[in-house]
């Protein structure tokens, strides 16, 4: 069974910065794809940044820049390096994981990942 657990959330100033990790469980991430979402109150969950089986990334315009996502196959995690973080990146934070590769135009699809964890909140101050 699949279980993916996040940390690394808190609460920062502007300007500060955070590491996500997510930690993957009967799933292979050097195989798969994952990727990152973000729901703030009020608005859809939305695609923050994903990498796929290949290592090929994509990221949110708002968040170039400023994040990046990578995997250690070794250890099976993800995570998300969060710098100069604003406070409208103030959002509960997913990761999702899908098997196989996911074609670049459908990684912030939510339909495309299958498993979710259950979420990090991050919460910026001005």
């Amino acid at each position: 069974q699949v279980q993916l657990v996040e940390s690394g959330g808190g609460s920062v100033q502007a300007g500060g910065s955070l590491r996500l990790s997510c930690a993957a469980s009967g799933f292979t991430g050097s195989t798969n794809s994952m990727g990152w979402f973000r729901q703030a109150p009020g608005k859809e969950r939305g695609g923050v940044a994903a990498i796929d089986s290949d290592g090929r990334t994509r990221y949110t315009d708002s968040v170039k820049g400023r994040f990046t996502i990578s995997k250690d196959n070794a250890k099976n995690t993800l995570y998300l390096e969060m710098n100069s973080l604003k406070p409208e990146d103030t959002a509960m934070y997913y990761c999702a994981a899908e098997v196989g590769r996911i074609i670049y135009r459908a990684m912030f699809y939510r339909g495309a990942y299958k498993h979710w964890g259950q979420g990090t909140q991050v919460t910026v101050s001005s």
